[in-house]
């Protein structure tokens, strides 16, 4: 294993995945039509509520999305003790969003958290591990002393290199899964190509979504709930059924839950309905995983800035995201990822199980 270095000494290399193979792994689950399908979606709701895509500088169209940004245009500006707040700029991507298009960009480094081997020689699989949550925990993993394999979808390619860039800084490996978790098949080879380059899996992290918000039942269609649904739940079962037969004593599966699944939100019906079935699954799970030593929890955070949210509501409604919790602003995706790698340590949660932890920036939230 490489040496460590820590998140602030040195910016991520220029080598791509070709120099080194090995890096991504190649499913052969192609996922472009599960992009389209979510932007015809969104392109309904926008035509129904009054929105539509703008920019904010930066490439914003399918067509476009094909680079990541070179190293040296990557966002190290420190990422502790100033936090952005609102107004944010007016911005309304495309689905599934890019991390690297957002104005200003998510912090992710946490550059204050100094790792400690919490999880020296695990193996971790996140779906959704490209952006936002996911790869701040990614990053965190890495600096605890864990190889990473992400899960993403085909149109988040750029997020995804440069995620493995930020992992491979920290002395770790990160293989790129491309593919979508409604398809079972994809779970299982994902599982199967993690353990065969790593030869173990000890963590999993369900956490890729889909959200969009709609103001009126009506604009909710039938293939919009169904596409949720199928990401944000059979997504989860279809990794946590083709996780556990590689998963020992000791393991851990960590879900991503939400505020919204604890309190409802109005404008997101589908999506609550989702993560309340998410905070059900942890806790049944845990309870049935219990006898063979595996732990099952979820995090429940409020509010993050991540690419969710400028591709699923309109422009003007992002500037004021979100100004309604106790802090009066929106997380960032590194004050949420060592919730992550709390409930992975068995030396910090090994007596915790069936938990669902709000992390929310208040009492209540701002769901």
């Amino acid at each position: 294993m490489a040496s460590k270095k820590t998140a602030a000494e040195s910016a991520p290399s220029s080598h791509t995945s070709a120099a080194k193979p090995s890096a991504k792994a190649s499913p052969g689950f192609g996922t472009r039509a599960v992009s389209e399908k979510q932007r015809k979606i969104q392109r309904e709701v926008d035509a129904a509520e009054g929105s539509k895509p703008t920019r904010t500088g930066a490439a914003n169209s399918p067509s476009e999305r094909g680079t990541a940004r070179a190293p040296s245009q990557l966002n190290d500006a420190a990422q502790t003790g100033s936090r952005p707040r609102p107004p944010m700029p007016a911005q309304h991507h495309l689905k599934p969003g890019l991390e690297s298009e957002i104005d200003p960009r998510p912090q992710f480094l946490a550059r204050d958290y100094r790792g400690s081997d919490k999880l020296r020689d695990c193996v971790a699989l996140i779906t959704g591990g490209d952006s936002g949550i996911g790869r701040a925990v990614a990053v965190l993993y890495a600096r605890e002393g864990a190889d990473v394999a992400i899960v993403y979808l085909d149109d988040e390619e750029s997020d995804a290199q440069e995620t493995r860039e930020y992992v491979e800084r920290e002395g770790h490996h990160c293989l790129l899964l491309p593919g979508d978790v409604k398809d079972m098949d994809f779970c299982r080879e994902a599982v199967a190509l993690t353990v065969q380059r790593f030869g173990r899996l000890d963590i999993l992290v369900n956490n890729a979504a889909f959200q969009l918000h709609t103001s009126d039942l009506e604009n909710l269609s039938e293939e919009h709930f169904d596409e949720t649904l199928r990401t944000n739940v059979y997504g989860y079962f279809h990794m946590a059924k083709a996780a556990l037969p590689h998963l020992k004593e000791g393991a851990a599966i960590i879900n991503t839950g939400s505020e919204t699944g604890l309190f409802g939100e109005p404008e997101l019906l589908d999506y609550s309905t989702t993560k309340g079935a998410i905070h059900a699954f942890t806790r049944a799970l845990a309870t049935n995983l219990a006898p063979k030593g595996i732990r099952v929890n979820a995090v429940a955070p409020g509010p993050v800035w991540t690419p969710l949210n400028p591709s699923d509501r309109p422009a003007e409604r992002v500037t004021a995201f979100n100004s309604s919790t106790d802090f009066k602003r929106a997380a960032q995706p590194e004050e949420i990822s060592p919730a992550y790698v709390f409930l992975a340590a068995p030396v910090c949660s090994s007596f915790i199980t069936g938990v669902v932890l709000p992390i929310m920036g208040g009492t209540t939230g701002a769901a």
